[in-house]
């Protein structure tokens, strides 16, 4: 049986989309795009995605202002899809933006695309996770806004994060020194990054700030030997952390509480780190923030802080200007993340926040980026969720499968890309004369396995992994 022949209309409907997505997309791109009629309009070589797009109306809705926001949201209610490695559709982000570099750009394509057919649609409805825009009621930069906000995104639930994190349920950049490490190996591997570059030993007192499912406090009281306390404001992990505390045998050393990290006690730790978490503080609240844990730790105690950063702005004072008031409404970059993944926070500039450190009276002692570190980790993550889709529309929908999809298939090319970056920085409290640390940093890049202390039944290390006052180990 053969096809009907298209109507003129859906022949000029295919045409005119096809006259924009060539105007818009180079066609040196990394993926094809279907077209709902099957047409397809080829990548160059061999391509790891098709871009998929599945009613005439669907490309108008996709890109009007703000763009970046309108394509998040078009994706969600399966206006398109993309079948492949989702991170290519990153370029293609890129290369979209690139094409209104002039005035004349701008209008050619705004031409191009209110001629584009329109249809109905299907509206984003429903109250589920990933069907609606988060909603906080509290007034901004409260404590409540940072509850409402952290709570929001943990919504997803603790078996839904299970589907695609490592086994000790780990929600930050993991660390791949080789590049050949599987995700369980770069996980404990950043672990132990962590705890070498705090120089923990035992019997000292460890803060993790932001703990999550209590992965950094476990390892570090089992290969370190220390007493540790995790705090966050997520009902949902401190309940599991503390279930795999005590499966651990670990109650006696070590704690993780639902609480706010400003409610910690003055001068109560050795060592603090914050891992993956002062995302969420904000511009305006990083000052509080390193005041709190300045207090929270004795004279000469250590604080890494690792988190997500973005790049300082070079632009003009008219440029900033222009930007702040024209971005919002035709490119929306940041305003799909802030809706539906992570509505409270804010990024800044590794220097902006080690800048703000030091004014607290913090000490800079070592910096790094381990932004392609992130790009593999996301990498990994959106495999992990893609081989188990039907567990995830199960837990959650359909809709909260393809929000976290698109999200970190994405963010794994802007890091990856260097849109974004993950800096450590390593923090001290001056105690007043010589610091503490050693004189050379070949300690933190020992063989893995240097050392490991021999972990008991009871959880308890027999001896530290290394004692950093001993000679520095070559690499």
């Amino acid at each position: 049986m053969t096809s009907p022949a298209p109507s003129i209309s859906q022949n000029e409907d295919v045409r005119r989309a096809t006259a924009f997505l060539t105007r818009l997309l180079p066609e040196s791109r990394a993926f094809d795009i279907r077209l709902w009629d099957g047409t397809v309009i080829p990548g160059e070589g061999e391509t790891e995605m098709t871009a998929i797009i599945n009613s005439p109306g669907a490309l108008r809705r996709m890109l009007r202002p703000p763009v970046q926001l309108s394509l998040g949201e078009a994706y969600l209610r399966g206006d398109f899809d993309l079948e492949g490695n989702v991170s290519r559709a990153g370029p293609g982000l890129e290369a979209s933006m690139n094409a209104t570099g002039s005035v004349r750009d701008l209008v050619d394509l705004t031409r191009l695309w209110r001629a584009l057919p329109r249809d109905d649609g299907q509206a984003l409805t429903g109250t589920g996770y990933g069907e609606r825009a988060a909603q906080i009621d509290a007034a901004e930069n409260t404590r409540d806004w940072d509850r409402e906000g952290i709570q929001y995104h943990y919504d997803a639930g603790n078996d839904f994060f299970a589907l695609f994190l490592d086994r000790r349920m780990v929600y930050s950049c993991a660390y791949f020194p080789t590049g050949t490490e599987t995700l369980d190996e770069a996980q404990e591997r950043k672990l132990e990054h962590i705890c070498r570059k705090l120089r923990l030993q035992p019997g000292e007192r460890l803060l993790d700030i932001g703990c999550g499912w209590g992965a950094l406090v476990i390892y570090a009281a089992q290969h370190f030997d220390v007493e540790a306390t995790g705090v966050t404001l997520s009902e949902q992990q401190a309940d599991l952390a503390q279930q795999r505390i005590a499966e651990a045998g670990l109650e006696d050393r070590v704690t993780v509480r639902q609480m706010d990290y400003r409610d910690v006690g003055e001068a109560s730790f050795d060592k603090v780190a914050s891992v993956g978490m002062f995302e969420h503080v904000g511009e305006e609240r990083l000052p509080e923030y390193f005041e709190h844990v300045f207090r929270a730790l004795v004279p000469g105690g250590l604080f890494l802080n690792h988190g997500i950063a973005s790049h300082p702005e070079r632009r003009s004072w008219v440029g900033k200007a222009l930007h702040r008031v024209l971005e919002p409404v035709l490119v929306g970059a940041t305003a799909f993340r802030t809706r539906y993944v992570f509505p409270s926070g804010g990024l800044v500039s590794v220097s902006a926040a080690n800048l703000v450190a030091q004014t607290a009276g913090f000490e800079v002692r070592d910096v790094e980026n381990l932004r392609e570190h992130y790009a593999r980790t996301l990498h990994a993550w959106t495999e992990r969720l893609e081989s188990h889709a039907d567990d995830a529309v199960r837990l959650g929908s359909e809709r909260m499968y393809r929000l976290w999809r698109i999200y970190m298939g994405i963010a794994s090319w802007q890091f990856a890309r260097g849109v974004f970056d993950l800096g450590q920085s390593l923090l001290q409290k001056p105690a007043g004369g010589p610091s503490s640390l050693p004189l050379s940093r070949a300690d933190l890049y020992a063989p893995f396995d240097a050392g490991r202390s021999e972990v008991h039944t009871n959880g308890k290390a027999t001896r530290p992994m290394y004692s950093p006052s001993a000679p520095p180990m070559d690499p």
